[in-house]
């Protein structure tokens, strides 16, 4: 392990970035397969079950930001910090605390939703017959929060050590039991029941205990180094805070995506069903640039992180900036591709006119905005390398206070979706003039006084 360490430190930083972020990436394409593909067969039952999909999604972003960004990249963090600075047996010991952390958030996610779907989805602007579609949904899903939790969890350890390739296959491995797996259920192909949308939520749950179980048995097979010894599970505030500090504040920034989503979906919704189709098919490829800049993010949490570790602070900067210019980049490729050619998109969930008109008008005035939410969101997960989150918390709190002011004041759809980009802007902007100023590392050097 140490000498992985080092390797990280000396490294190049455009082709070492590149290597930790090219698993990840292979990982979202077999991904997208599953939300594309999920789409696809519930769009083939008609518009009140995509809307209903419409009606889930910003919760089920909450459980995978929360578990996989935010808290997944406080334990990544502090397990590279602490290999940065040569400590294996902190990083042990901080496999067992992590585990403990995603069983509690596990259950309060199974909890809340099962509690409070009803009303949360009817908030959302959800009619009878659509909040149907979508408690069918989400009550299997959430049931199993639990497998997502601890799935993603084990992905982060694994990540913090700088190891992005077995994740990444225990992951693509699942999404592709997932395609096929859904769409029989959905449609009830061959001996499979039509079970209609819950054959989705099915589908998800059984994967990611797949993965689940293949990464557990990766980390503490006997060979491995982060498999935690006799005396490594004895539980410790400070270490709870180590992983807190970083993925407690970061769920702030997880709720806030939430949020915009959610409050723009109230929005959204008072223009109809067919209009909260549309905006959640558009949304759904906005939201497609999440998990390739996500991957090049968590790259950036074990190199910042591991730099910081070291005290390397200058290198962990520039480690940041040059994943910034990355992840924007590819956020611009598919921005540019889904304003030219909207309908292309658009027109492989619904055959809906009024669905495909709203779809379209999102992707037109929207999707060439894509780079600045991408490079926000990058340097987000490199603060969290660092141990830092703050500032680009209160650059999403600046994006969602403009969603909620300009969306109540917008006067018709496109509307809405002008000040959707007028947000990203402010995102990005306001996200890397806080990076700029960031003193990181100076925790660190404060700590070892």
């Amino acid at each position: 392990m140490k000498n992985d360490t080092e390797r990280l430190l000396s490294a190049p930083i455009v082709p070492t970035l590149l290597r930790l972020s090219a698993p990840g990436i292979l990982l979202v394409l077999f991904q997208s397969m599953v939300s594309v593909g999920d789409t696809y067969f519930v769009g083939r039952l008609g518009t009140e079950p995509l809307a209903g999909v419409a009606l889930v999604f910003p919760l089920l972003m909450l459980l995978q930001m929360t578990s996989a960004g935010a808290m997944g990249g406080g334990v990544s963090s502090a397990i590279a910090r602490s290999l940065g600075r040569g400590d294996a047996r902190t990083a042990r010991r901080l496999v067992v605390h992590a585990l403990v952390i995603a069983c509690g958030m596990g259950l309060a996610f199974t909890a809340l939703v099962l509690v409070f779907g009803r009303a949360i989805f009817r908030l959302l602007g959800g009619d009878e017959a659509t909040i149907a579609q979508a408690l069918s949904y989400s009550t299997i899903v959430f049931t199993g929060a639990l497998a997502v939790w601890i799935a993603n969890t084990l992905s982060s350890v694994l990540r913090g050590t700088g190891n992005m390739v077995v994740p990444a296959v225990a992951l693509i491995g699942a999404a592709c039991i997932h395609v096929p797996l859904s769409g029989s259920l959905v449609l009830g192909v061959g001996p499979l029941p039509k079970l209609g949308i819950a054959g989705a939520a099915v589908a998800y749950v059984s994967t990611f205990t797949l993965a689940a179980l293949c990464m557990g048995a990766f980390v503490f097979r006997r060979a491995s180094t982060l498999r935690p010894r006799a005396g490594d599970w004895k539980l410790e505030r400070a270490l709870f805070r180590d992983i807190l500090r970083v993925g407690a504040i970061s769920m702030l920034s997880s709720l806030q995506t939430v949020l915009t989503a959610v409050v723009l979906t109230g929005f959204v919704g008072r223009y109809g069903t067919a209009a909260l189709a549309g905006y959640g098919v558009g949304l759904r490829l906005e939201l497609l640039q999440v998990p390739l800049v996500f991957a090049v993010g968590q790259a950036l949490v074990v190199l910042v992180g591991t730099h910081i570790g070291a005290g390397r602070v200058a290198r962990a900067k520039r480690i940041a900036w040059t994943g910034a210019v990355l992840a924007a980049s590819i956020s611009l490729a598919i921005g540019a591709a889904a304003a030219l050619f909207p309908e292309g998109w658009v027109g492989l969930f619904s055959d809906d006119a009024a669905v495909h008109a709203a779809g379209t008008l999102y992707l037109r005035l929207v999707a060439l905005f894509f780079p600045f939410l991408g490079a926000g969101i990058t340097l987000y997960f490199a603060s969290q390398g660092a141990g830092q989150v703050l500032w680009p918390i209160i650059a999403g709190t600046a994006r969602l206070a403009i969603v909620v002011a300009g969306g109540a004041l917008a006067a018709s759809l496109a509307g809405i979706f002008v000040v959707i980009a007028g947000a990203m802007v402010a995102y990005g902007v306001l996200t890397v003039a806080f990076i700029a100023r960031a003193p990181w590392g100076k925790e660190l050097a404060q700590e070892s006084r």
